[in-house]
C-alpha cells in the first residue's frame, strides 16, 4: 500500500523546519517529509542556502536516499547549485545524493507563466463563441 506523494516549495519547507527548530519539534517536521513515497521539491536553490537550510536540506536528502522518491524542480541547472550552498563539503554530499543518482529532464522552450499573468491582453471571442 502507497503512502501518497507531498509538494512542497523548498522556501516553505525551509520556513517549515526554521518553525520547528523555533519550537522543539524539527524532528517530527522531518519525519513528515520522510514518510511520503514521492516527496516533490519546487523552486529548489532559486538562491543562496542559509547554513541552516544547507543542514535541513542535507538531513532530509541523507535520509531519503536510496529509501525514498524525490523530484527536484528547478530553474536553475544542477551545475548551478554548487555554488549557492555555503559549505563546499555539504554540497557535494547533497549534490552527489541528488544527482548521481537520478534521472534528468531538461525542459527547454518558453514558460506557460507569462500566459498566465493578468495584464496579458486576452484573444477576443470569435463570433459564435460562447461567453
Amino acid at each position: 500500500m502507497g503512502r501518497g506523494g507531498l509538494t512542497v516549495r523548498a522556501s516553505r519547507r525551509f520556513a517549515h523546519f526554521a518553525g520547528g527548530r523555533a519550537d522543539g519539534s524539527w524532528e517530527s517536521r522531518l519525519r513528515a517529509y520522510l514518510h511520503p513515497s514521492l516527496l516533490i521539491v519546487d523552486d529548489f536553490c532559486l538562491r543562496e542556502l542559509s547554513p541552516q537550510q544547507e543542514d535541513d536540506t542535507f538531513a532530509l536528502v541523507g535520509e531519503r536516499h536510496r529509501r525514498s522518491s524525490m523530484i527536484i524542480a528547478s530553474n536553475r541547472t544542477p551545475q548551478d547549485w554548487y555554488s549557492l550552498f555555503p559549505n563546499p563539503v555539504l554540497a557535494e554530499g547533497v549534490l552527489a545524493r541528488l544527482i548521481n543518482r537520478s534521472h534528468h529532464l531538461l525542459l527547454e522552450g518558453h514558460s506557460h507563466r507569462p500566459l498566465l499573468r493578468p495584464d496579458r491582453p486576452q484573444p477576443l471571442a470569435k463570433e459564435g463563441d460562447s461567453q
